[in-house]
């Protein structure tokens, strides 16, 4: 295996290590009422989350065999997620710009790091358009940073579409994902996710992945309703003989809507069709 390697949502998102060895079927199905309740908090969310930005800070770490730091390197990104649904098929689209101004950008090493991105949309799981590829189980209850939570394992189920691809040598390699999300009894909002790849993929050189994202409650300006946005992710990723860790943290939210003009330009001498020009207007609010 190559020195770094990619580990994305489909769409655009990575992941990464530690097996926690989540069981399979290892419950009762939890109540429907709750899972529809998340999908459609998950669906919400999802209209929110293309509609904000956020600042992303990012802690690369590459680890030694005791799980010491040998490296290590930071940034500071602005962060916004796209969504698109093309012929039925949903994609998310991460655009990331750097800031170039921050005290760690400058005099950085060229050190291979793992890249990650889009870890923090763990929640697809639970969206409609994935959630006939998991199989649920209730799994008890736990109070998660004061909110009374249901502990749902989620296990992928083979032969069936995955949020989650490990991208190697420019090819897509799919997740047998599973883990366990704290749902809020509720309401259905997502607390907590962790997720692995029971048993690894040392086919193609990837030996253990575990992500853990947290959530927290952000309400914007003019608005009373909080939405329970990406707080920290922390991903790490082993291989045979690579050991790394990311942590992302995302602060400062602030909703934003962009608006799109297209103006047809008129024939011009010698062209079969007109051309057309699109503009998109970023608004902050």
């Amino acid at each position: 295996m190559t020195d770094y390697c990619s580990i994305l949502l489909r769409g655009v998102f990575l992941f990464g290590v530690l097996s926690m060895g989540f069981a399979a079927h290892a419950g009762n199905p939890p109540p429907q009422a709750l899972l529809d309740q998340t999908a459609k908090h998950v669906s919400d969310f999802l209209d929110q989350f293309s509609q904000v930005k956020c600042t992303e800070h990012v802690l690369q770490e590459k680890l030694s065999d005791n799980g010491r730091v040998e490296f290590k390197d930071q940034s500071d990104y602005d962060y916004l997620v796209i969504l698109a649904n093309t012929g039925g098929e949903l994609t998310l689209d991460e655009s990331r710009y750097e800031d170039k101004d921050a005290p760690h950008a400058k005099n950085k090493k060229k050190i291979p790091l793992l890249i990650t991105n889009g870890f923090a949309t763990l929640f697809l799981v639970f969206h409609p358009y994935y959630q006939d590829s998991f199989e649920f189980t209730d799994e008890g209850e736990e109070v998660v940073t004061g909110h009374p939570a249901m502990k749902i394992g989620f296990h992928h189920i083979a032969g069936t579409r995955s949020p989650m691809a490990l991208m190697l040598r420019g090819r897509d390699y799919p997740v047998e994902l599973a883990g366990m999300a704290w749902v809020d009894k509720k309401n259905g909002n997502l607390l907590r996710a962790v997720a692995d790849i029971p048993g690894g993929m040392d086919d193609v050189g990837l030996h253990s992945m575990h992500s853990e994202v947290k959530y927290t409650a952000v309400t914007f300006k003019g608005s009373s309703t909080a939405w329970w946005m990406p707080n920290e992710a922390t991903i790490e990723v082993a291989t045979q003989r690579q050991h790394w860790r990311n942590t992302h943290r995302f602060a400062d939210y602030k909703r934003f809507s962009v608006d799109t003009e297209e103006a047809v330009k008129g024939p011009t001498p010698g062209a079969d069709a007109a051309a057309g020009e699109q503009k998109a207007y970023e608004k902050p609010q």
